[in-house]
């Protein structure tokens, strides 16, 4: 048996293609939906993720405000300022804090500040909470696109045996959220997970976000399992790998993604859905 490859790049253009209707329509209503980026400091990797966001967000139709500051000279204070005007101008409809920040500032207190209206990542304690509850206003990115991924799979996760390897806010604990709302069975692992092994030989729906390079080994996984790999590793020879051991994993799994390719252009195509989402909340007035 060879696993069937999710394709994320083709359900990436499928939800762009959803966005850039929504977008459309806010526009007939005399709504532009407008995505601020906040970005400090010269990180290589924080300068791609801005550039790529920037070029599909102008794809479908949503403006884009760059806000570039410098790593010296940029304060907690300062960036507290930013926000909150940011926060409160009517025409911005996400607010997006590109992390990591430099460590002199406090980003928690900086990702606080922002609006929960306009948290279109999703971090927001808020917005977390709201998500608990089963009343979402912004899904995180990441783990929205796990959830379309399973749907673009064929796999209907009610009743089915779920596990979560990885229990980060951005990823880990939302994504269970998701899958328990979706009336999962769902199981959260972690770096104290006895035997995680055997977890994941357990496992019918299988989410792995831990960061760690082929840390799940194929031979683990349920025959017939769909896997859904979040990890993005770059090894020493530039190679990106998953979390999953891909080659492995391929003679068990029943559906799996590839890394690259699989969950991270998901990731941008939420980010876009989020914003239009609150465009079309300005635009209802």
């Amino acid at each position: 048996m060879s696993a069937r490859l999710i394709d994320g790049k083709a359900a990436s253009k499928r939800v762009l293609a959803e966005v850039r209707e929504r977008v459309g329509a806010c526009t007939a209503k005399g709504v532009t939906p407008t995505l601020a980026v906040v970005l400090v400091g010269d990180d290589p990797a924080s300068q791609v993720y801005v550039r790529n966001k920037g070029r599909r967000a102008a794809d479908v139709g949503i403006a884009t405000r760059d806000h570039r500051l410098p790593a010296e000279g940029t304060t907690t204070a300062s960036l507290l300022q930013l926000v909150a005007e940011l926060s409160a101008d009517r025409e911005v409809d996400g607010i997006l804090v590109q992390l990591p920040l430099p460590p002199h500032i406090d980003a928690d207190a900086v990702l606080l500040a922002i609006d929960p209206a306009k948290d279109v990542d999703g971090f927001h304690p808020d917005n977390l909470g709201r998500l608990m509850l089963g009343q979402p206003r912004f899904v995180p990115c990441t783990p929205a696109g796990c959830m379309r991924l399973i749907e673009e799979a064929g796999v209907d996760p009610s009743g089915k045996g779920a596990l979560v390897v990885g229990r980060s806010t951005i990823v880990g604990k939302p994504m269970a959220q998701l899958l328990l709302a979706a009336n999962a069975t769902v199981t959260v692992a972690h770096s104290r997970t006895v035997d995680l092994a055997q977890e994941v030989g357990r496992a019918e729906i299988l989410v792995a976000a831990v960061g760690r390079p082929r840390m799940i080994r194929g031979e683990w996984i349920r025959p017939g399992a769909t896997v859904i790999d979040v990890g993005i590793n770059r090894l020493d020879d530039g190679s990106l790998v998953g979390d999953v051991d891909f080659e492995g994993a391929l003679s068990s799994a029943g559906a799996i993604t590839p890394v690259p390719g699989g969950v991270g252009p998901m990731t941008i195509a939420g980010l876009m859905r989020n914003v239009v989402a609150s465009a079309e909340r300005r635009a209802r007035g």
